[in-house]
């Protein structure tokens, strides 16, 4: 998305696929930042049409990003299937981009999305990183995030990652933040495999069913958010408790 700003591309991004129609049309047009007062369809379609033109002649492209895409209704997918219909006689006018997780292939296999799935003219699959890839990875994220290259994860925690996580990304971020979140509470500079081994146990992850954790409903934002920082509240509550209790007696003997 970055890029393609920076390329001078319009672009618009849809993150909340639980949307029906109207609210897809919406948003999408005020993501492309198309001033748009009327409900009516055909007057929405034929303000992106004309609007779409006139990027076509200033030699402009536009893009449309919807993620999540597996969560997309079947009447979200046919109206994202009339808008490749917004062309000229030789080219496309609206480039479309949909990103989601495995499921998404299955839906676009089902008949009543045949005519979808026959104007895919790109398809792109992402798979888990091996074992060097998964270092590099988490290597990447803390160079990001203002680390200044001293080690955090000892050798033996990132196998354990890349174990617990088989490669997948999600579960690797997932794991790397509490464990810090942990470190800092317990007040070690590194983190070490016995902290990952009780992360993943806090959150149900043994070997082999990081893939399962992957594929699993994800709840709506807002229930996520809340239950994850609550989670995260009591851990913290319990471990500078026991802290606290711990350096009580040595105050005392000072």
């Amino acid at each position: 998305m970055e890029w393609l700003r920076l390329q001078q591309v319009a672009t618009a991004f849809i993150f909340n696929s639980r949307m029906d129609v109207p609210q897809f049309l919406d948003f999408m047009m005020a993501d492309f930042g198309i001033p748009c007062d009327t409900k009516s369809k055909s007057q929405i379609l034929q303000r992106l049409y004309n609007w779409l033109l006139d990027r076509y002649r200033a030699g402009e492209t536009a893009v449309l990003v919807i993620d999540e895409a597996q969560n997309l209704s079947d009447e979200v997918l046919e109206e994202i299937r009339m808008l490749t219909n917004l062309e000229t006689f030789t080219e496309k006018l609206l480039q479309i981009v949909l990103v989601g997780q495995p499921e998404l292939e299955q839906r676009l296999k089902q008949p009543q999305l045949r005519q979808l799935r026959q104007r895919l003219t790109l398809r792109a699959k992402t798979h888990p990183f091996n074992l060097e890839e998964t270092k590099s990875y988490i290597t990447q994220r803390l160079r990001i995030a203002g680390s200044n290259g001293e080690p955090i994860f000892d050798s033996e925690a990132t196998v354990a990652i890349f174990r617990y996580s088989l490669g997948i990304p999600r579960i690797i971020n997932l794991l790397c933040e509490h464990c810090l979140v942990s470190a800092f509470v317990d007040q070690k500079r590194t983190v070490a495999a016995e902290v990952v081994d009780s992360v993943a146990r806090d959150f149900d992850l043994t070997d082999g069913n990081a893939s399962a954790a992957m594929t699993a409903p994800v709840p709506p934002s807002e229930k996520f958010d809340l239950v994850e920082a609550l989670r995260t509240l009591a851990t913290l509550a319990d471990r500078l408790r026991q802290s606290e209790q711990q350096d009580l007696p040595k105050e005392r003997k000072l």
